[in-house]
């Protein structure tokens, strides 16, 4: 294993990472390495690395793999990549303060990041056995990432404005799909999820994208990636006034969010929230069964759900955390990106440009009419 001291020149991007924020999350583990007694943590997995290095990707395929792996010990921050990788890394990702390690391109990723630590044959801490206090770890959103995390949920927002203003009832649903999709790599994100119905595959709640016209109505969802922050949201637009059941439930379904959010304050817990939820979409007409159609979504950030909420979730709500909830139900959905804030919680999914009704106090996105 060789370590990567120079950057190639022809590096167009700044890795995002904030120094201040940085300083408090290598706090945060090794406040775990010292709870836990261990030497070391080893972080293998895309939401862990992207949190800890503060927004460096280290993907190459969207479905793969991290092609990287840290080791985090009392000594410093140890990151291990491939050979065919490292000098991109060292150019555009690796943050100040990490030592870049490199192996060859066939070798054992995280076995070289076990071993480059400052304690030989120290006891290790797998990131699988931490999952619980790293994920408390990354509750509470930083200064700089949720400065981030609310540029890329503007620029998501408006990408649904300008896309979907645009459709017309001969679009089909990949001809919407792909419009979003160039929006978002457009800006620097990386388009996780995409999913669109038209007015024939309503009844779908993760609808993929078919040849099918979008009719008189269309839903489109994206979860969009940017310096390892995902931002989640659902619009709707249609080309007629829509039928009475259709704005009823779009009226009850805003209803069962605002209950959602009311639940959303500091030290509830995710399973007493998920309570509330089922008892919600009862109290707004929408049957017992409804929560168990779809999931409904939980605290967000460097996960599109950090975790899914359900009766197993036992976190607390901290300040500065985000959430997309997303409550569904036949032929409704409502779904954005929010973080809670010492004023309450504020929409960071918005574009002003969005047709929007007040529902318990804050704005909240109505169905755009073509």
């Amino acid at each position: 294993m060789t370590q990567t001291t120079a950057a190639p020149p022809q590096a167009v991007r700044t890795a995002p990472a904030s120094v201040r924020d940085r300083a408090v999350k290598r706090r945060r583990v090794l406040d775990i390495l010292d709870t836990s007694g261990k030497d070391a943590l080893l972080l293998t997995t895309h939401t862990a690395l992207a949190w800890y290095l503060d927004g460096s990707r280290v993907h190459i395929s969207l479905a793969g793999d991290p092609i990287a792996a840290l080791l985090v010990d009392r000594s410093g921050d140890h990151l291990v990549t491939f050979n065919n990788e490292a000098g991109r890394i060292a150019a555009e990702e690796l943050p100040e303060g990490v030592a870049l390690h490199s192996v060859p391109w066939y070798g054992n990723l995280h076995q070289a990041a076990a071993d480059v630590g400052s304690v030989p044959g120290g006891s290790l801490l797998a990131e699988a056995d931490a999952a619980t206090e790293l994920r408390a770890a990354r509750q509470q959103l930083l200064p700089a990432e949720s400065a981030r995390y609310a540029r890329l949920s503007a620029d998501v927002a408006a990408i649904m404005t300008d896309v979907l203003s645009t459709a017309r009832p001969e679009t089909t649903e990949f001809e919407l799909a792909s419009a979003l999709a160039a929006r978002v790599v457009s800006v620097g994100a990386e388009p996780l999820v995409l999913l669109c119905n038209g007015s024939s595959r309503s009844g779908f709640r993760h609808p993929l994208a078919t040849h099918a016209p979008l009719g008189r109505r269309a839903m489109a969802v994206i979860c969009a990636r940017r310096d390892g922050l995902v931002a989640n949201i659902t619009r709707w637009a249609r080309f007629d006034a829509g039928t009475p059941e259709e704005r009823d439930a779009e009226s009850r379904i805003a209803a069962v969010e605002a209950d959602i959010f009311d639940a959303t304050v500091p030290g509830a817990r995710l399973d007493r929230i998920f309570a509330e939820i089922q008892a919600a979409y009862t109290r707004h007409g929408f049957g017992a069964d409804q929560w168990e159609q779809h999931h409904q979504g939980g605290p967000a950030g460097y996960a599109g759900r950090d975790p899914r909420v359900t009766a197993a979730a036992t976190d607390t709500v901290v300040p500065g955390q985000a959430f997309t909830w997303n409550p569904s139900g036949p032929g409704v959905k409502i779904e954005d990106t929010v973080q809670l804030t010492e004023n309450g919680l504020q929409v960071l999914t918005v574009d002003p440009r969005w047709p929007a009704t007040t529902v318990n106090g804050l704005d909240r996105p109505a169905t755009l009419q073509l």
